[in-house]
């Protein structure tokens, strides 16, 4: 009996999949929320931040209902504060600025129906090299790495979100 090569990574293909299946794994981004959490309202400081946003896109990806308006009976999300601030790491000999490290604070809330709100905050660190004879190029780059660290704090509190223990 010969077995053809397409039909053995056919099966190979099937067999793998099982087994990632199987122990639970999951694609990166795909956030198990409480049953308590697929229904919530989001509300922000800014509210058409890129923050805020970026969180509602990704609820939505996790087929969370989005709420238009608040209602005491369903969670809420709040975003308290999202800003971004800057130290100097070195300076170049004319003393100008060389390096940046830039400092992404988050700060919300998750509020339950009848119970106190839990308050997080947390803090994303870059370097950012700075050229003043490249200013135009350094500040499309300033902007990116803003952007990706919005979608990193957006990834860490639907993680923190997933992992929130809900008590009904």
């Amino acid at each position: 009996m010969r077995v053809n090569l397409s039909t053995t990574k056919a099966i190979a293909l099937v067999a793998l999949t099982l087994t990632l299946t199987a122990c639970g794994f999951r694609l990166r981004g795909d956030f198990l929320l409480a049953p308590e959490l697929q229904t919530l309202y989001v509300s922000s400081v800014d509210k058409h931040g890129e923050l805020t946003r970026i969180v509602k896109q990704h609820l939505a990806l996790n087929q969370v209902d989005l709420l238009a308006k608040p209602d005491v009976t369903k969670p809420e999300l709040r975003i308290l504060k999202d800003e971004l601030n800057r130290r100097t790491l070195s300076v170049f000999p004319n003393g100008q600025v060389a390096e940046y490290e830039l400092i992404y604070t988050v700060s919300y809330q998750l509020h339950l129906a009848e119970q106190e709100p839990q308050t997080f905050s947390f803090e994303l660190y870059r370097d950012y090299q700075d050229d003043p004879d490249r200013a135009l190029a350094k500040s499309r780059e300033l902007s990116l790495l803003l952007s990706e660290m919005r979608k990193v704090a957006a990834d860490k509190i639907l993680r923190n979100m997933a992992s929130f223990p809900v008590n009904s």
